[in-house]
């Protein structure tokens, strides 16, 4: 049951919310222990949940269980960003896609791990301990919205919530075989966002379908006078797309295995609707990571200033992790007077060629079919460096330069090998770098691996891109 199939029931007095909520609470407290996918739950969701269900009017996301990213506020939930820095720390009030949410009867069962302060593309920094995957045990489930995608995954709501700075929806939807989506920028409100960059992150849904994350999306969208960066848009509506045009984009350095598998799915689905495909090349391409990475560091260097100790929590360089410490002291360098700001706005300047030589693509295909990620993902606790983890990004963080809509859906599953250990890893705290005795212990098995198809279309096109979504995720 897929879910607008779901949300009929309910509607119709087939299924109450309290029921699919008590459900989803059953399953959580049977197995989050393993998964550690979800950090908290909301204490009133059997409440919230009867509201609804006294109503004779229910809204547009009636009943629907929806977990939520410890990055996004929600008042009176321990919003932490996964991080020490913000533990015990309960928002005051509701970020503005929370009280979209609300007031379309969406249920808030509890709030997501994720990597700490969004710093990470694994799952694996959290101060809370590593997240799971459901869909590839002993593998990581990607990052940084890698609760959400394991919550969704788990079967443990039926939606999610997360945010998107490079690819942070779209690499752990990729792992975890789901739907996750980057909005164009704009299309949603950051008020309430912890954000990591304020130039890229964008809220979006993560669902196991694509009605289900079209409709979250479009609940959330929309004008917020609290974020001046945001716009009004017209309503997301999922069509037959006929004559569609398929870019397709070539990107060195891509699994053969998997760009095999997504030449593959392009190909059935163009012979099956008759669609016409175009090999393009976006020149400046190659140089997204090392435009992404200045642009995070020095805009996550400022937006931490305020986690000083004295207003929010604990100070924020003695209560971190590395990779948040890494980005801190990194932003700071690239800050620093004595550079006048030119690695910053140089990174800008290419940001807007990047998005210039998107717009100019769009103008002769509809949208642009490419893997979500190049590789497979590693086993959790394996020690690899920072440009190795940094690279699962080279695929997703176009999309947030050129300020354009994407989303990950399942391509299908290749075979590889990954710890036979499911619960092995699931510490209170993250793995140490150094595994060795952790992967000694295990066993190795082969297994399926999902692998995520990505979609881009131009900016403010989500309806597009959505069809497209539909169609090739329906073969």
């Amino acid at each position: 049951m897929n879910t607008l199939q779901k949300l009929k029931q309910i509607q119709e007095g087939k299924l109450t919310a309290e029921e699919n909520i008590k459900r989803f609470l059953e399953k959580i407290n049977k197995e989050n222990k393993k998964i550690n996918a979800v950090l908290s739950l909301n204490p009133n969701v059997i409440e919230d949940a009867k509201k609804i269900d006294t109503k004779k009017k229910k809204g547009r996301l009636a009943g629907l269980g929806i977990i939520v990213k410890s990055n996004i506020c929600v008042q009176g939930l321990e919003t932490n960003c996964a991080s020490r820095t913000l533990e015990n720390w309960k928002a005051p009030y509701d970020a503005t896609v929370i009280e979209k949410i609300k007031e379309e009867d969406g249920v808030i069962i509890g709030m997501a791990n994720m990597d700490e302060f969004a710093c990470g593309g694994s799952g694996e920094t959290s101060a809370f301990g590593v997240c799971q995957n459901p869909a590839a045990p002993g593998l990581i489930p990607g990052g940084s919205s890698s609760g959400p995608a394991a919550s969704v995954a788990a079967g443990f709501c039926d939606l999610a919530l997360g945010s998107d700075t490079g690819g942070s929806n779209r690499n752990p939807a990729s792992h975890c075989g789901v739907v996750g989506v980057k909005p164009s920028y704009g299309l949603v409100s950051r008020y309430g966002l912890i954000d990591l960059s304020m130039s890229l992150d964008q809220i979006g849904p993560l669902c196991k379908d694509v009605d289900g994350a079209a409709l979250l999306l479009d609940v959330i969208k929309g004008r917020d006078e609290r974020d001046p960066t945001s716009f009004e848009s017209k309503a997301i509506e999922l069509k037959d797309e006929k004559k569609i045009i398929v870019g397709v984009l070539k990107i060195r350095g891509v699994d053969p295995k998997i760009q095999n598998l997504i030449d593959e799915k392009i190909k059935q689905v163009c012979n099956r609707f008759g669609q016409k495909t175009k090999e393009i090349k976006l020149k400046h391409i190659d140089l997204a990571i090392q435009t992404y990475y200045p642009i995070v560091y020095t805009e996550f260097f400022s937006g931490t200033r305020k986690f000083d100790g004295k207003r929010f929590g604990e100070k924020i360089e003695k209560s971190c992790g590395p990779e948040v410490l890494r980005r801190i002291l990194g932003g700071g360098e690239i800050s620093r007077a004595e550079y006048e700001g030119r690695y910053y706005k140089k990174a800008l300047e290419i940001k807007e060629i990047i998005k210039k030589e998107f717009e100019k693509a769009f103008k002769e295909v509809d949208c642009i079919i490419i893997p979500t990620v190049p590789r497979l993902p590693h086993e959790i606790g394996s020690s690899i460096s920072a440009k190795e983890m940094y690279s699962y990004d080279v695929l997703t963080t176009p999309a947030n330069l050129a300020g354009i809509c994407a989303v990950s859906v399942p391509a299908g599953k290749i075979n590889g090998f990954a710890s036979g250990d499911f619960a092995k890893n699931s510490s209170s705290r993250p793995p140490a770098q150094d595994s060795s005795q952790n992967r000694s212990n295990s066993l190795t098995k082969s297994q399926d691996i999902p692998v995520g198809l990505q979609i881009l279309c131009p900016a403010f096109e989500e309806s597009k891109m959505f069809s497209i979504a539909k169609r090739i995720k329906g073969i």
